[in-house]
């Protein structure tokens, strides 16, 4: 296991009491003194923290796109990222069997694992040093963060997309089941007849395989829109996408 005065040089603190750290790095599976409470706390002081650097960071947004932005910004997925960003699973202590099956990479483990650090930090340093340890691994996220799409789904933004334009929603159609019934793929197609785009998408499910072909639409779209009034785009009678007929499990 690596030392944890290397992660403490990553969050940038160092804790006065070490052994809040130790708990919460250590994995239920590992002991009895786990970091599942802190994990707890560490959630609460989170949401609260990156809720009020969106309310400074964006004063022109209303609460309903603040807690969308929220949402996405402290999902298990965006916490795994900041946790791997700190090779986190470097310190974690977990037992035989989270470690025979990997659950060092796991991103719930390293998700509830960075949850769990931050609720340490609150409790050996008060708010003000949880605070600056939150906002400073979320500084380089935020300088990205889109308040327009960020946390849309494809679908949610292809019919922005059209109602901008004043255009009709797409319409979506199954086109082909493959597959036995519990293990079936769906392939829908998206079309928008005004603009002559029909794309087709796989997906696990009906509402994957929407959201995949509202996707190439959405990428049909801005593609066409540099040749808007030219020869080519008059000439251009359809555009015609599709995926291979393959997808990951994780679409569902």
């Amino acid at each position: 296991m690596a030392s944890v005065a290397t992660l403490e040089q990553a969050l940038d603190y160092h804790f006065v009491d070490a052994t809040l750290l130790d708990q919460a790095l250590t994995h239920r599976s590992h002991s009895a003194h786990h970091n599942e409470r802190l994990e707890f706390l560490g959630d609460s002081v989170l949401n609260f923290v990156v809720a009020a650097l969106l309310f400074k960071r964006f004063p022109r947004i209303d609460e309903g796109d603040l807690s969308r932005l929220r949402a996405n910004l402290v999902k298990q997925s965006s916490l795994a990222d900041i946790a791997s960003r700190l090779t986190l699973s470097q310190y974690l202590r977990l037992g035989e069997g989270e470690l025979k099956s990997g659950g060092f990479r796991r991103p719930s483990i390293l998700a509830d694992a960075l949850e769990a650090v931050l609720g340490a930090v609150f409790l050996d340093g008060g708010f003000d040093a949880a605070q600056k340890v939150i906002a400073r691994q979320y500084e380089a996220i935020l300088v990205h963060v889109d308040p327009k799409t960020l946390g849309k789904d494809p679908k949610t933004l292809l019919q922005e997309l059209l109602q901008a334009r004043k255009l009709d929603l797409p319409a979506y159609t199954v086109v082909a089941t493959h597959g036995a019934a519990h293990n079936q793929l769906f392939e829908v197609e998206c079309q928008i007849p005004k603009l002559e785009i029909r794309v087709s998408a796989p997906g696990a499910s009906r509402r994957a395989a929407e959201q995949s072909a509202a996707e190439l639409a959405i990428a049909a779209i801005y593609a066409l829109t540099p040749a808007k009034g030219s020869r080519t785009a008059r000439a251009r009678k359809s555009t015609q996408l599709s995926l291979p007929v393959a997808v990951s499990q994780e679409n569902k």
